[in-house]
């Protein structure tokens, strides 16, 4: 058997590969409700067989959206939209997680495919916040600098998000603490120039990311997984550090962080993400053990059916949907 395709055990969910879909976001939804653009995009690769699949960045809070097309979990009326993917993912043997976030100073620009600036009321936007008044980038404003009490809030949005995930179904849940949002900017020094518990020291930049942690863990169920989304280093002199990653880490395995994806962890299951293609490729790393995951980016969008044709490449048969049985090899079976 290739290692691909070994399974992986994370608390008491088995991913029946090593294949995943990372979260991407689709700027697609309406007042954060998932429709019918989520339900098919994710619905075709939880078919295209991969072990798990984490959905896109999803806003704990309506001023955490990236952008008024994100993905929320801040109301009850969202849960329903979102269960009907988990329930589907789950019917086709594919783990549904989905990714809590929050943007931060990043918050209250256009879609994707639009120009990324802050926008103004007139054009739909909101106030932003971060750890410091200090502006994204010469296109953005300068932030709301969150107190104390709005930190702890935070806290809350994510915790009650969380409690709506369990509620639609997902099996694992993902904190969004890359990429420049929120919780990375506590982490960064280039975006955190706080003087309290929050900023300064490397323990007080990692509160909030250990803070939010803990109060996940507490109402998330033991017997599910829970993954964070790291960068890895800002590749800037006085920025957020390989080395304070993988210390960062050392603190997350005793809080009950399940996997990161970042390759320079190695203390808990690690997933690597970014232009991986094929199945030769990503087999080797997890043969080689660079990683115990990986996850398909771009490629998935390319190719919704990856997993299934890396089966066949590495001479697996694997589960297919009954519905395509007629073009599985020999001695697959159906699901």
């Amino acid at each position: 058997m290739s290692h691909l395709f070994e399974p992986l055990q994370l608390r008491d969910v088995t991913l029946k590969s090593r294949i995943g879909i990372p979260p991407m976001c689709q700027y697609s939804a309406q007042d954060g409700m998932a429709g019918d653009w989520h339900f098919v995009h994710y619905g075709s690769r939880a078919v295209g067989g991969a072990a798990l699949m984490i959905l896109e960045a999803t806003a704990v809070t309506p001023n955490g959206r990236i952008s008024a097309g994100d993905l929320g979990l801040w109301k009850d009326e969202q849960i329903e939209p979102l269960a009907r993917i988990a329930r589907f993912a789950q019917a086709q043997g594919c783990v549904p997680a989905i990714q809590l976030a929050h943007a931060g100073r990043k918050a209250s620009v256009g879609l994707g495919w639009e120009v990324q600036k802050t926008l103004s009321a007139a054009e739909g936007g909101w106030m932003s916040v971060g750890p410091s008044p200090i502006a994204f980038g010469d296109a953005y404003l300068p932030p709301h600098e969150l107190t104390v009490a709005d930190i702890a809030e935070v806290i809350g949005q994510f915790v009650a998000s969380a409690k709506r995930a369990l509620a639609a179904g997902f099996q694992a849940i993902e904190i969004h603490a890359a990429h420049g949002y929120l919780m990375h900017q506590f982490l960064s020094p280039l975006a955190n120039q706080r003087t309290d518990a929050y900023g300064g020291s490397f323990d007080n930049r990692t509160r909030l990311v250990r803070d939010i942690v803990a109060a996940l863990r507490a109402v998330w169920p033991d017997r599910l997984p829970l993954l964070i989304r790291l960068s890895a280093t800002d590749w800037v002199e006085g920025g957020w550090s390989a080395d304070e990653t993988v210390a960062l880490c050392r603190r997350l395995t005793g809080l009950g962080v399940d996997l990161v994806d970042v390759s320079t962890a190695g203390l808990v299951p690690t997933a690597a993400v970014g232009l991986i293609t094929s199945a030769i490729q990503a087999d080797h790393i997890i043969r080689s053990g660079q990683a115990d995951m990986v996850l398909l980016g771009r490629e998935s969008l390319r190719h919704p059916y990856w997993p299934q044709q890396a089966a066949l490449e590495l001479g697996q048969t694997g589960v297919w949907p009954r519905q395509y049985l007629r073009a599985a090899p020999a001695g697959a079976q159906g699901r």
